[in-house]
C-alpha cells in the first residue's frame, strides 16, 4: 500500500494524541457510566430517594450528551487523522478485521439508539421497561468495548497472526483480557468520577454526601482491581517493548512515571472524599478529573510508545514501511526498498526535487516517506533542535542513520534506501541548522561527558549492563581509546564516528572513572 504523506506542521503523533486520548477518555466513560445509571436507578427505588432519582435525570442528559455526541464526534475524529496521518496501518486493521468492525458498528447503533431511549424514558416508561433500556445499552457498550479492545491490543501484541493472519489468533493476542479487564475497570472508576463532577454540583448537601460516598465506593474498588489487571498487561507485553519505560525510551519512561503518580492522587483524592463528603467542592471534583484524565492519558501514551518503531508491532513500521515482504504492500518494505530505493518505490514524491542532482532537495523527501509520520522541524520531536544542540554535522549525522533502530532515545525503523538516499537524507538534515547554530562540542574537549551525550547516549545508557561498558570492562585506558576510533570492530552496526583527538582521550577517561 503507497500512500501520500499528510505533513502536519505541529506533529500527527501529537494530533493523534489530542483526538484519541480525549475521544478514550469519553468512551470509557460511556461504558461504566452506563453500568452506573442502572445501578443507581435500582438504588434510588430500594431506597425511595426521590432527590436521587431528580439528579439522575439530569446526570443522564449529561451522559449522553458527553458520550453520545461527543463521543460520536471525536471517534470520528480518530478515523479521519488515522486514516490520514497512518493510512497503510488503518487499511490494515480495516481489512484483518472487517468483521469485527462491522460488528461493533451495530453496536454503536444499538448503544445509540438504547441511550436515547433511556434518556427520553424517563417519566413516560413504566420502571421495567426503562431499566431494561438501561441494561440493553450497557450490554451494548461493553460489547462494543470487548471488540475494540481486541483490535486496538493486536497493534501491540499480534501473537501468531504475524505467521497465519488468522482473525481469531490477532483478536484473541497475549494482551487481550488482561487490557480488557484495565479498560473495564478503568470504565467504572471514570464514571464515579464523572459523577462526582455533577454530584457536588448539588444544593441539598444531604444529596451531595450521598452522590460524593457513592461515587466514591466506584472509584476506589475499580482502581484496586485495575491495578492487577495492569501487572498482568506487563507480563504479557514483550520485554523488549517493555524496557521502553524503564529508561531505553524518555518519554516512555516518563509516562509510566506520570501513570503511577496522576493513579496514586486520584485514588487518594477519592479516599479523602469520604472524610467530609457534604463539604467536598466543585472545584475539588475538577481536580480529580483532571488527574483522572492525566492518568488515562499515561496509560495511552504508554502503549503507543513502547510499540514504537512499529505502528503494528513486527509487522508494519510507523512510517507505513512493511518490516517484511507482505501480498499487496506494493513494494513499501525494508528489503525491496534497499534494493530499488525509497524514491523509485514512494509514488508520492516531488520527481522535479530528483532530476537537478540536488542533495538536500531529495534528502527532503526521503524524510517526508520516512520521517514525517513522527517527526517535524522545529515542532513535536523536532530535528532541529535536536541537531542544534548535539552540533552533529554532515559525517556525524551519516553514520547515525546508520543505526536509526538501536537508538534508544525514540526507537525509530531502520533506514530503508540506497545508500544516494541517505547521503541526500544526511545533507538535508544538515541543512536544518546552519554550522554558525551548531552547539561546538569540539570546543569543550575536556568534557568527557559531554562528548558522551553527544555521541554516544542516541544508543547508549550509563549503565553497568549496558553493551558499550560492558565491552570496556578489564580494559585499559589507551586500549580503550584505540577502539573507540575503531567502533565497528566491537560492532558492525555501530557508526564510524570521526572524533577529534582529544575528544578521543577525554571519552575514553570518562568511561573508565565509570568502573570506580
Amino acid at each position: 500500500m503507497n500512500y501520500p504523506v499528510w505533513e502536519v506542521s505541529f506533529g500527527a503523533g501529537l494530533l493523534i494524541a489530542i483526538v484519541a486520548i480525549t475521544h478514550v477518555f469519553v468512551s470509557h466513560f460511556a461504558v461504566g457510566g452506563g453500568l452506573f445509571l442502572v445501578l443507581t436507578e435500582l438504588k434510588a427505588y430500594r431506597e425511595k430517594d426521590q432527590a436521587l432519582l431528580a439528579w439522575l435525570k439530569s446526570h443522564t442528559k449529561f451522559f449522553v450528551l458527553v458520550t453520545i455526541v461527543f463521543g460520536a464526534v471525536s471517534g470520528v475524529g480518530i478515523w479521519f487523522t488515522i486514516g490520514l496521518i497512518h493510512p497503510s496501518g488503518t487499511s490494515t486493521l480495516i481489512h484483518s478485521f472487517v468483521w469485527g468492525w462491522a460488528i461493533e458498528w451495530v453496536f454503536f447503533f444499538l448503544e445509540i439508539s438504547s441511550a436515547l431511549m433511556y434518556l427520553y424514558g424517563w417519566d413516560k416508561l413504566n420502571q421495567k421497561t426503562h431499566l431494561w433500556y438501561g441494561w440493553i445499552y450497557f450490554g451494548a457498550a461493553f460489547l462494543s468495548m470487548v471488540i475494540i479492545n481486541g483490535i486496538v491490543t493486536f497493534m501491540l501484541t499480534s501473537g501468531h497472526w504475524i505467521r497465519t493472519h488468522n482473525f481469531w489468533q490477532g483478536f484473541f493476542n497475549p494482551t487481550y483480557f488482561p487490557s480488557l479487564g484495565f479498560r473495564f475497570f478503568l470504565s467504572l472508576a471514570l464514571a464515579g468520577v464523572y459523577a462526582l463532577l455533577t454530584g457536588t454540583r448539588q444544593a441539598n448537601l444531604d444529596l451531595r454526601g450521598k452522590l460524593v460516598k457513592w461515587s466514591a465506593l466506584w472509584i476506589l474498588p475499580s482502581f484496586v482491581v485495575l491495578s492487577l489487571f495492569g501487572w498482568w498487561y506487563i507480563q504479557q507485553v514483550p520485554a523488549t517493548a517493555w524496557l521502553m519505560t524503564r529508561g531505553r525510551m524518555p518519554t516512555a519512561t516518563t509516562y509510566a512515571t506520570s501513570l503511577w503518580i496522576f493513579g496514586g492522587i486520584t485514588f487518594i483524592l477519592s479516599l479523602l472524599t469520604l472524610l467530609r463528603p457534604k463539604k467536598i467542592p466543585f472545584v475539588y471534583a475538577v481536580v480529580v478529573f483532571v488527574t483522572a484524565f492525566a492518568t488515562m492519558g499515561s496509560f495511552e501514551f504508554i502503549r503507543e510508545a513502547i510499540r514504537k518503531p512499529y505502528i503494528i508491532y513486527r509487522y508494519m513500521y510507523v512510517n507505513s514501511i512493511y518490516r517484511l515482504p507482505v501480498k499487496g504492500d506494493s513494494g513499501m518494505n525494508v528489503h525491496n526498498i534497499n534494493k530499488q530505493g525509497v524514491l523509485q518505490v514512494a509514488r508520492w514524491v516531488d520527481r522535479r526535487n530528483l532530476q537537478d542532482g540536488n542533495q538536500a532537495a531529495m534528502g527532503r523527501e526521503v524524510f517526508r516517506v520516512e520521517c514525517r509520520s513522527c517527526h517535524t522541524i522545529d515542532g513535536y520531536r523536532g530535528l532541529q533542535p535536536i541537531l542544534r544542540q548535539k552540533g552533529w554535522n554532515y559525517e556525524t549525522i551519516l553514520a547515525m542513520l546508520g543505526s536509526l533502530q538501536y537508538m534508544h532515545n525514540g526507537a525509530m525503523p531502520p533506514f530503508a534506501g540506497v545508500e544516494a538516499e541517505k547521503e541526500a537524507l544526511a545533507r538535508y538534515l544538515e541543512t536544518l541548522v546552519p554550522a554558525g547554530k551548531r552547539a561546538a562540542v569540539s570546543a569543550r574537549p575536556s568534557d568527557g561527558a559531554a562528548v558522551f551525550e553527544t555521541y554516544c547516549q542516541p544508543c547508549h545508557l550509563v549503565k553497568p549492563d549496558d553493551p558499550l561498558f560492558t565491552k570496556f570492562r578489564g580494559i585499559s585506558q589507551p586500549q580503550m581509546a584505540y577502539l573507540i576510533t575503531r567502533l565497528d570492530s566491537l560492532n558492525n552496526k555501530m557508526p564510524d564516528l570521526r572524533l577529534q583527538p582529544a575528544q578521543t582521550t577525554v571519552l575514553a577517561k570518562w568511561i573508565a572513572s565509570q568502573y570506580k
